[in-house]
């Protein structure tokens, strides 16, 4: 299984989290240090805040700023050059009540992507716009648009596009001549548009077979003004494995770079329905075994799940990315008694009250919370070691939705009948 889903997962979390952090004045701090950028750059400019800073009237507010400052600084002595993706850091006085309350709350995120740009915000949030770019869904889709003069190969992945390859042909155009010339001509025009698209077909193998055979291509899209596009697809041109992925030809007027933003334009809401396609299928597998006689290869209830998962026998794991859940390590201070249990996270701080009062079953000593850790990081674990699917699923569509309201989230399809 890749962790990429569950990453994304995580990262929309932390992202959540910081986007409800607010600090009493201006006094919270957002920086953005792109790729490669020298850290000592970073620390002197840094510097040339703090003795801005000074200039702060309220007080609170200048000391707020200037002890997040100082944090960022510490924390900048920790990092090792060169940054390859470069880093943020979020530093401030959070309040957790009301005044008097506010503790120095500091995030250091390694960004999925390279930042390309230096950013320093004070402001009473965290500036977390750009890190909303990087939760997008980055499928990666081939592109190819032809026609008999040129063609373009490039790769989309999210808003960037790629451009690998222009290719003109050096097909004549047509010609108005009479007789048998006509015919011939007609034959050699024919020839060396057939020419053109085999050298078409080859480098785009070529680019997107290593993509495919890595599991990162989602699809080729195809377009271009005539017909030549339906003639390129149907025809044995593009490696037989790579026509399968073609998920639909467009009619376009350019195919230049400008074709591939036409084409993308137009393919919007097909791609858009495809990933939704990608979590309806797994949900749709479900449901067929749920309703055999039997019950089939489907489970439900977390500790049903659970058990499944711990012996190895289930295929797919189905979690909605709502559940809301940790799984938490109970110790005695005394002997080495541990228990763990899944605890929705709002009911976490009455399980730590509760434990005040309870002792420990084996040698009556105190017990302690050891370890939180979020449910589907938790669970990703599990599938990584039994090789198990793990599918986050989104409550925004009606079939994740009957998952989170039925079986609270949580469902699996087995390997075999247990």
């Amino acid at each position: 299984m890749s962790n990429t889903a569950t990453d994304v997962y995580l990262f929309k979390k932390a992202l959540k989290e910081l986007k409800n952090k607010k600090g009493k004045g201006t006094e919270l701090i957002s920086l953005y240090i792109p790729a490669g950028k020298r850290l000592s750059d970073v620390g002197q400019y840094l510097r040339e805040e703090l003795s801005q800073s000074s200039n702060i009237k309220s007080k609170t507010t200048r000391k707020n700023v200037q002890s997040a400052i100082e944090v960022i600084l510490q924390r900048l002595k920790l990092l090792k050059e060169p940054l390859e993706k470069g880093v943020i850091i979020f530093a401030g006085m959070i309040p957790r009540g009301g005044p008097g309350t506010e503790k120095m709350e500091t995030y250091v995120l390694e960004p999925p992507e390279p930042i390309k740009t230096f950013v320093y915000r004070c402001d009473s949030q965290f500036y977390t716009e750009p890190l909303e770019d990087f939760i997008q869904e980055k499928d990666i889709y081939g592109i190819i648009l032809i026609d008999r003069n040129e063609a373009t190969i490039a790769l989309v992945k999210g808003k960037n596009i790629q451009i690998l390859k222009r290719l003109t042909s050096g097909v004549p155009g047509k010609f108005k001549a009479g007789g048998q010339s006509a015919r011939r001509l007609e034959r050699l025009i024919d020839d060396a548009a057939n020419q053109f698209m085999i050298r078409v077909g080859e480098y785009a193998n070529e680019e997107f077979l290593p993509l495919f055979q890595e599991k990162k291509l989602s699809g080729i899209l195809v377009g271009g003004p005539g017909n030549t596009k339906n003639e390129f697809v149907n025809k044995d041109y593009l490696h037989h494995e790579l026509k399968k992925k073609v998920i639909d030809t467009f009619d376009l007027c350019y195919t230049e770079e400008f074709g591939v933003r036409e084409l993308l334009d137009k393919a919007s809401g097909l791609l858009r329905d495809l990933d939704l396609m990608k979590e309806k299928e797994v949900v749709q597998r479900f449901f067929k075994e749920l309703i055999k006689e039997d019950g089939g290869l489907a489970a439900y209830g977390e500790k049903e799940v659970m058990r499944y998962l711990q012996m190895g026998a289930v295929d797919t794991l189905i979690v909605t990315d709502n559940i809301n859940m940790s799984r938490i390590t109970i110790k005695c201070n005394n002997c080495d008694y541990t228990e763990e249990i899944n605890v929705k996270n709002d009911e976490l701080p009455k399980v730590e009250e509760s434990l005040k009062t309870k002792t420990c079953p084996k040698c009556g000593g105190m017990l302690y919370i050891d370890n939180t850790e979020d449910i589907i990081e938790y669970l990703a674990k599990l599938c990584d070691e039994s090789g198990a699917d793990l599918k986050i699923v989104s409550t925004d569509t009606e079939e994740g939705n009957q998952i989170y309201k039925a079986f609270k989230g949580i469902a699996a399809i087995l390997r075999y009948k247990v």
